[in-house]
């Protein structure tokens, strides 16, 4: 997966749904960027996250598991390479869908963090759309429900503070092309999402959630 996503590298950093929108303003508004503030961002992607934090004189560091995300410190987000409270904020935004163990993740993220976590990602609609996700991009694992993502945060000895909900307006056939799904194969994920495709756009439901320690 790893080799995958290095090759993808560029298509996330030009990516418009990943490089804008109100979830990614919300996220790095929540970890209260500015001078002498450290922040850890995991599974950088593209890194749009990062560079809006830093833009905000915030110090950012980056992860991400695939080198070709060119990230400062190469690591997957169950097994971070940082001493507890290592950093006043973590971020994760878009990403968490592809981890093989979130409950993990989010333990994790909370171990280095000395105050918060501010979480971003898509949310869970329905066995089918996750087929879609799934045959989509195989790297998929799972989009999950606002309850189960408060349940990750509460085992991580978190507390959920606030919690936002966008719909991610995405183009369709950029989706698709992000991940080389063509053919018979986007016909199928196309036919399997339904009426959540309207006029080639699909709305994404994001949930974006701040988590103090």
């Amino acid at each position: 997966m790893t080799d995958l996503w290095s090759e993808r590298a560029e298509a996330y950093r030009t990516s418009e749904t990943h490089a804008s929108g109100d979830d990614l303003d919300l996220v790095v508004e929540w970890c209260a960027p500015g001078p002498g503030v450290t922040v850890l961002d995991v599974a950088t992607g593209g890194g749009h996250v990062a560079r809006r934090l830093r833009e905000a004189g915030a110090t950012v560091v980056t992860t991400d598991p695939a080198p070709g995300m060119q990230a400062d410190t190469t690591a997957p987000a169950e097994d971070l390479p940082f001493a507890d409270g290592s950093f006043d904020a973590v971020a994760c935004r878009i990403a968490a869908h592809h981890f093989a163990d979130v409950a993990g993740a989010v333990k994790e993220m909370a171990r280095v963090a000395r105050d918060r976590v501010v979480v971003c990602d898509n949310v869970f609609v329905s066995e089918t759309s996750e087929e879609a996700d799934r045959l989509r991009d195989p790297s998929h694992v799972r989009n999950y429900s606002a309850p189960e993502w408060h349940s990750f945060c509460e085992l991580a000895g978190l507390r959920v503070v606030d919690e936002r909900h966008f719909l991610r307006d995405t183009d369709l056939a950029d989706w698709l092309a992000r991940v080389n799904c063509t053919g018979e194969t986007a016909d199928r994920v196309r036919e399997l999402l339904g009426d959540r495709v309207a006029d080639g756009r699909l709305g994404l439901p994001t949930v974006v959630l701040k988590a103090a320690k």
